[in-house]
This record gives structure tokens, C-alpha cells and sequence, in this order.
């Protein structure tokens, strides 16, 4: 894994300054420690850190072609490119290396910017065309490797982290109020926006092409949106087929590999897959404390299964509260994930063993495993009998709860009742807590688009769509990329291969749902090869006891960070900020609203006010 960066100015006399290029990639070094490279050409220059995992000696970038034509950068892997390099071969391309990245130059001399749909794996790529004075970019189709970029009238330029583009002068540290009402309602910023005004995430499934007339961004891949019949066993053998080939290919590395296992349905199933292809002494790392939440038992029971080489860290609130600035720098940019921190400690406990780990993202937003799903289909179910709104209106009047809630949903559209997994504060709360966001006239959701190009779908394709192109894409996928990479670990997500998640996208819900619970067809693949109790364990997702810690050993903690000078407070109000937290003590679980308050005044300390960069950051040891 590695970080890219980049500047072109759109004025062809104007030439890239080397020392600037060189301060954007030395500040995400983390992602890449191993080796690194500077290249300039007049008005554009490409910087690269290398994290290396395939042909050690032979992979350094930026890598160019036979003579010197076309330049990559490259982070992420593509799976399939024995396969790509043999087709270019036959086609009479030079290859220097056996690294994946040179893949990516000689696709691009022989199919152009339909170079990207060849390629299978996670990646996010830059590459200039000296000959056309043409720049591309691409991210994957799922969106697990990021690709920010900024652009004006005079340059476009680009990075892994937004903290690289930061590096640039002219590139204002101000807050959207837009991306800031999204951050509060859903816990993150959905693509393309980003949280600083100006800065873009470049879409999962999207190209950029950059030249002396502008830019212009392309979409190249979207899930399907067609479903196929097929019978149950017919897709029970292809889904084996697929998750062993996905597993199979996600192993291919040249440094220690190990698996991220918390004792879920989704990371036990990588670990039994692992197994399954042959691999011996696997490293599983789990994370869990001293509470009844604590997943730790579970996890044990997988290991024990399969006699890996297992590793547990217990994460205590003082860990928590340590990890928090330095988890919240390297996370680039707000997301109010509690997950985040364990994550970010597992990460670094892990990297003491093995360069590489499998993890478990996805199942759940292409299989149904979310419970809300169930719950909203019921609902619409219950919105085609008469007299459903009048229901609803009197559910509104119910008062807090969620008997409450889901009452006051009945008469009315999903897309009015169902805005992702994660809600954070109300469209009051958000109105009462932040100026910014009541001054804007339509707070902003970002979700319209999403529901719009899946109208004529059901009402489960329509939240999974939604779901997979939001949750996943701007919450799971950033917090697992950007805490492994702090400490410059590899996380690879088999269940995202976008064969797998094409073949899932199309399949009847009665092999997704069924019954009282989700994931079906997964569940029936994985009943042979884990213990029945894991298979069958009700979904309870990622649990952190931050409701306990929040109300006992962090109080004082959370107070006294939110309510100092400075940070939250500059955007927030402090009586809504108290009241929160007095909520909590005083029985309400407000522990996620606190989290994402917090997140963001460390977020906002450390990139609008540089109050508190972590020193260890300073040194480039973080």
C-alpha cells in the first residue's frame, strides 16, 4: 500500500516547484515508509510513498514505460495482474518488473482510459501522458482506496490524504456548512464533497482526466441494478466459487499476512476461507475490553476452530482517550465512527506481526444483514394498508423511543424515512447545535441522487445501493483504510471484489432475507465451515462501550475537551454541547452524538486551528 500525490498547472509555462511536491508527500509518509520517489515535467510532478508488499526489490515509482512516456503512481493491488500482464505480453508490451504497477502503464498504452475496467482489485492511480500532456486518475470501483482532489482556475491537484493537498498555500481551511450538516446528521461527508470547502473525494467508480482545458470526471462502473433468477443451489455453488477466488487472490503477497477477527459471521468466514485455500499459522488479531460488549469470546472460539496463531488486545478508556488526537489526525478527515479507535489500536498492534491483514467490510450491505432493513420493509408492507399515515401521524406524537419512531414512519416514502445505518442528531438538534447549519435553507442529506438512480428498484435494492454507496464508501472504507495506514498496514477487504459484489447485487431478496433474518445465502455457504452459533449469532455490529466510559471514566474527559476555548465551540453552542452531555448523565445513551462532537473538535483543532498536531506527527513517526 502506498500514498500518491500530485500538481498540474493548467498554464504550461508555469513549472512545478520539486519542494513542494516533495512537502505534500512527505506529509503522508505513514502510508508508505519503505521507499519513495519525486517526478516533474514542466507543469506537472507526480510524489509517491511506497509500503511495499509485491516484488520488493523491483516496484519503485514513480514507474514509467519503456522510454520515458508514461508515468504511474499507483496505491492499492491489482488482484488479477498475472493475468493482465500475460494479455500484454501476447501484445507485444516490454515489461521490467513483476510488480502490478506496471500493469497499469502498458493497459494504459494499449486501451486508454478504458484501462481502468480491466483491472480488478482496490487502487486509486495517477498517470501523465507525456506525449498528450494528459493527466488520469481513477479510483476503484468500490471506493477502498481514496483519491481527494482540489482544483481551480489555475491547478488541479491530488492525494491519498487530504492532509497532503493542505500542503498547498492556496488551498483555504474553511468548513462547508453543507458537509458540516452532513457530518452531524450521518457522521460523515458523502463523496463528492468533503468537509474543507473546495476539497473533493473523486467518486468510487470514477475517472478524472486533467488537461490544459480543464478537468473533467467520468463514472465508469456502478453496481447492477438488474436482479436474475437462479435457483438456491445454483447460487450457493457460485457464491463458494466466488468467495474462495476472492479470498485466493486477496493472498498474494510477498510480506507476513494475518486476518482481522472479531468474532463476527463476516471476518470468521475470511479466516475460514484462509483456511480452506491452505494457508498455515494464520495471524488473527482481535479487539475487545473489559465489558460485557466485548466480542473477545466469540473471536477466541474462531481461533480455537481453526488453531491460528491468535492475538487479542484488550483496549482500556485510558488507551481509548490516548489513541484519540493522534486515531483522529491520521483519519484525515471527520468521521464519528466509535469503531475508529479500537481500530486504529488493533492496527497498530497488529503491524507488529505482519505487513498485511484481511478484514470482513462489505457482506452486510450486499447481503441484507442489516436488521433496519427487515424493519423498513415491514413498514412498507404496512404503508399499503389504509390508514397507514394516520398512524403515522399519531406515532409522531408519541413522544422519544422507538416504538415512537418507527410509527411515525408509517405513510411515509422510504426515501423519507430511511437515510442510511447511522443517524446522529435530528434536523432540530443539528438547527439548535450549529449556526451554520440553521442558516442554510435546506439542510442537505446528500442521499437524493442515490435514491433517484435506483427508483425503479425495490425497497431493499434501494437501501443497499444507498448503503454501499454512502456508509460503506465514506464511513467503513475511510476508517479501515486511513487506521491501518497509520501504521502503515495493508487492509485488504475480500468481500468487496466487485465480481462478488455484482453477483450479490442481482440476486432475489428471498435468498437475501429470509425468515427473521438476513444474509441468508451466506449463512447457508458458511454452515459447514464455521460453529453453528457463530453462523446463527444475532448481528450485532462493531460495539464499543463508549455509553459506559461516556458516563463513568471519560466523563470528566469529554467535558472538558468540548467545552474548552477554541475548537467545537468556534461552530457549536455551547449550551446545546452541555445539554448533550448532561442527557447522557442522566440516563439517555447520547454517547454517539458525544463521539462525533469530539471527533470534530479534534478534527477541527488540528486542521483549521494547528492547535494540537500530535508531535509525533511533527516527527513523522505517527
Amino acid at each position: 500500500m502506498c500514498g500518491i500525490n500530485g500538481l498540474y498547472y493548467f498554464d504550461r509555462s508555469r513549472r512545478v516547484e520539486e519542494s513542494l511536491v516533495d512537502r505534500m508527500r512527505a506529509a503522508i509518509l505513514h502510508r508508505g515508509p519503505d521507499d519513495r520517489g519525486v517526478y516533474r515535467d514542466g507543469n506537472v510532478g507526480l510524489g509517491f510513498n511506497r509500503l511495499s508488499i509485491i516484488d520488493l526489490s523491483g516496484g519503485s515509482q514513480p514507474m514509467s514505460n519503456e522510454d520515458g512516456s508514461v508515468w504511474v503512481i499507483f496505491n492499492g493491488e491489482i488482484y488479477n495482474f498475472v493475468e493482465l500482464r500475460d494479455d500484454l505480453l501476447a501484445r507485444g508490451h516490454k515489461f521490467r518488473t513483476r510488480s502490478d504497477t506496471e500493469t497499469i502503464v502498458h493497459a494504459w498504452e494499449e486501451y486508454g482510459e478504458g484501462c481502468v475496467e480491466r483491472l480488478r482489485g482496490m487502487f486509486a492511480f495517477a498517470l501523465w501522458d507525456v506525449r498528450k500532456r494528459l493527466l488520469f486518475g481513477a479510483r476503484d470501483r468500490l471506493g477502498i482506496k481514496p483519491f481527494y482532489y482540489y482544483a481551480d482556475d489555475q491547478q488541479f491537484a491530488f492525494a491519498s490524504e487530504m492532509k497532503a493537498l493542505l500542503e498547498i498555500p492556496e488551498i483555504p481551511r474553511q468548513v462547508d456548512p453543507e458537509a458540516l450538516a452532513q457530518f452531524l446528521r450521518h457522521r460523515y461527508v458523502i463523496a463528492p464533497g468533503t468537509i474543507l470547502r473546495g476539497v473533493s473525494k473523486l467518486p468510487p467508480g470514477h475517472t478524472v482526466t486533467v488537461s490544459e482545458s480543464g478537468w473533467t470526471v467520468r463514472r465508469y462502473w456502478d453496481v447492477p441494478a438488474d436482479t436474475v433468477e437462479i435457483r438456491e443451489s445454483d447460487a450457493l455453488a457460485e457464491l463458494s466459487s466466488l468467495l474462495g477466488e476472492s479470498v485466493r487472490l486477496h493472498l498474494v503477497s510477498d510480506v507476513p499476512l494475518g486476518a482481522f477477527l472479531s468474532g463476527g459471521l463476516d471476518s470468521s468466514s475470511v479466516v475460514a476461507w484462509m483456511s480452506e485455500l491452505g494457508v498455515r499459522d494464520i495471524k488473527t488479531f482481535s479487539v475487545g475490553y473489559d465489558a460485557p460488549v466485548s466480542e473477545l469470546d466469540y473471536a477466541r472460539q474462531v481461533a480455537e476452530h481453526f488453531h491460528t496463531d491468535h492475538h487479542e488486545l484488550v483496549l482500556t478508556p485510558g488507551m481509548f482517550r490516548d489513541a484519540l488526537e493522534r486515531a483522529v489526525w491520521n483519519m484525515d478527515e471527520p468521521v464519528g465512527d466509535e469503531a475508529s479507535i479500537p481500530l486504529y489500536c488493533l492496527s497498530r498492534f497488529a503491524r507488529q506481526h505482519v505487513t498485511v491483514a484481511l478484514s470482513g467490510e462489505g457482506a452486510d450491505e450486499i447481503f441484507a444483514g442489516y436488521p433496519i432493513y427487515r424493519i423498513m420493509m415491514a413498514l412498507e408492507a404496512a404503508n399499503r394498508v389504509p390508514g397507514a399515515r394516520w398512524a403515522g401521524w399519531l406515532g409522531q406524537r408519541l413522544g422519544e423511543g422507538k416504538l415512537a419512531k418507527y410509527a411515525g414512519m408509517l405513510g411515509r416514502p422510504l426515501e423519507a424515512r430511511y437515510g442510511g445505518v447511522s443517524h446522529v442528531f435530528s434536523h432540530a438538534q443539528m438547527s439548535r447545535l450549529c449556526p451554520l447549519v440553521r442558516d442554510l435553507e435546506t439542510p442537505p442529506d446528500g442521499l437524493a441522487a442515490f435514491y433517484r438512480r435506483r427508483s425503479d428498484c425495490s425497497a431493499l435494492a434501494r437501501m443497499s445501493y444507498l448503503d454501499l454507496k454512502t456508509w460503506l464508501a465514506d464511513d467503513l472504507l475511510v476508517k479501515a483504510d486511513r487506521m491501518s495506514m497509520a501504521h502503515s498496514l495493508e487492509l485488504r477487504v475480500p468481500l468487496l471484489d466487485h465480481k462478488l459484489v455484482e453477483f450479490a447485487m442481482r440476486l432475489p431478496e428471498n435468498l437475501k432475507i429470509r425468515g427473521a433474518g438476513g444474509k441468508y445465502l451466506w449463512k447457508r455457504c458458511m454452515e459447514s465451515r464455521l460453529p453453528r452459533n457463530i453462523v446463527h449469532r444475532v448481528k450485532r455490529g462493531f460495539p464499543v462501550p463508549l455509553g459506559e466510559w461516556f458516563g463513568g471514566e471519560l466523563s470528566g474527559f469529554v467535558r472538558e475537551t468540548l467545552l474548552a476555548s477554541g475548537g467545537a465551540g468556534d461552530l457549536f453552542s455551547r449550551p446545546e454541547m452541555e445539554r448533550v452531555l448532561d442527557r447522557h448523565t442522566h440516563g439517555w445513551d447520547c454517547s454517539g452524538q458525544i463521539f462525533a462532537l469530539v471527533i470534530f473538535d479534534q478534527w477541527y483543532r488540528s486542521f483549521v486551528d494547528h492547535a494540537s498536531r500530535p508531535q509525533e506527527v511533527l516527527c513523522g513517526r505517527a
